[in-house]
């Protein structure tokens, strides 16, 4: 890709979030359980809140770049905010997204291993 900075913070944030939710979901196969349950534990690490707490963590670990990226995913209005998550955790959850995505298509797979490491250790 020529330029991943020039990309929208939407376009990062869709690749970034499906990322996540795979990390997410590897993570969580380590557990062996039902299909339903690993649903449900899934679903309160890729909460609006659970990745506004995620970004808590890994936040003091960004670099400039990467905090850069993460405010423009954060700053960029979104049309709706879903019932289950405040403007704010959803704005930073935004930021969360669009960081991963932007380190993904950036080929920077030991970075996102390694913040995801960091909250993973946190959980």
């Amino acid at each position: 890709m020529d330029s991943i900075k020039n990309l929208s913070p939407s376009v990062l944030c869709f690749v970034g979030d499906a990322v996540y939710g795979l990390l997410v979901r590897t993570y969580l196969a380590e557990i062996n359980r039902p299909s339903g349950e690993l649903h449900k534990e899934s679903v309160k690490w890729v909460s609006a809140s659970a990745q506004a707490k995620a970004y808590e963590t890994i936040e003091p670990f960004l670099t400039e770049d990467e905090l850069s990226i993460f405010k423009r995913g954060r700053n960029f209005h979104t049309a709706s905010v879903p019932k289950s998550a405040t403007r704010k955790d959803y704005a930073v959850a935004t930021g969360v997204e669009t960081l991963f995505g932007y380190l993904y298509l950036s080929r920077k797979n030991d970075r996102i291993n390694e913040l995801f490491e960091i909250i993973k250790n946190r959980a």
